[in-house]
């Protein structure tokens, strides 16, 4: 199993907390890490936007990456929302076995 993390961030701390709990209870992820606020500077349309938004990085397996992909563009409000994976090049064994152990492949 190849574990990686997806980033995404959300406006409202309420709809991370819905994602990450159908995440969780759909197996399709093993953790998800809902931060605090953080602001964010970025080009939108041809202006420079600012959005108080939520960090949200999931712990599931690239062969989860679909199916949580869909999961975030289904529930999230934002036109075009970040969804980045990043492979988890090495860890704790045990850890990334327990990563293995809560998605259902």
């Amino acid at each position: 199993m190849e574990a990686i993390l997806i980033l995404t961030s959300f406006p409202e701390e309420k709809d991370a907390l819905k994602l990450a709990k159908q995440l969780i209870d759909q197996h399709i992820a093993a953790c998800v890490h809902i931060g605090s606020q953080l602001t964010s500077i970025y080009h939108w349309k041809g202006k420079t936007e600012t959005a108080i938004e939520i960090s949200v990085v999931i712990k599931t397996s690239s062969a989860r990456y679909a199916e949580v992909e869909r999961t975030i563009k289904a529930m999230h409000p934002y036109e075009l929302p970040e969804i980045i994976a990043v492979p988890i090049i090495k860890g704790f064994p045990a850890y990334l076995q327990w990563i293995a152990d809560e998605i259902i492949h």
